[in-house]
């Protein structure tokens, strides 16, 4: 390789003049994250906190069975840990499905 052929890389990659490749590691703090969070809307809380099927059943005010048997089929939504694991219920889903439940006339 030829030393201009070489020179031309190296300007490419930013690193021309640097006599410690590892200077070119030290970023600053500043530019970490996400500089314009405005595009991407969705905020951590959109499932909100996760609930057990019994924090569900209290939420809504009725047992652990009657969520289990009545609401799941009905379409309340969850989701398992495993292919048989427990059920994980997410708060602002299910007062969302709730909410929607009850303009449609009821639960």
């Amino acid at each position: 390789m030829t030393n201009e052929r070489h020179a031309d890389e190296v300007r490419k990659a930013g690193f021309e003049g640097s006599e410690k490749p590892l200077d070119s590691l030290s970023f600053s703090h500043e530019d970490r994250g996400q500089r314009y969070p405005q595009q991407y809307p969705q905020s951590v809380d959109a499932l909100g906190d996760p609930l057990t099927i019994r924090e569900v059943a209290r939420l809504i005010g009725c047992s652990p069975w009657t969520v289990r048997h009545s609401y799941l089929p009905k379409g309340l939504p969850h989701m398992r840990s495993g292919r048989l694991g427990k059920l994980i219920f997410y708060r602002a889903q299910v007062v969302r499905w709730i909410l929607q439940r009850q303009q449609k006339g009821g639960m």
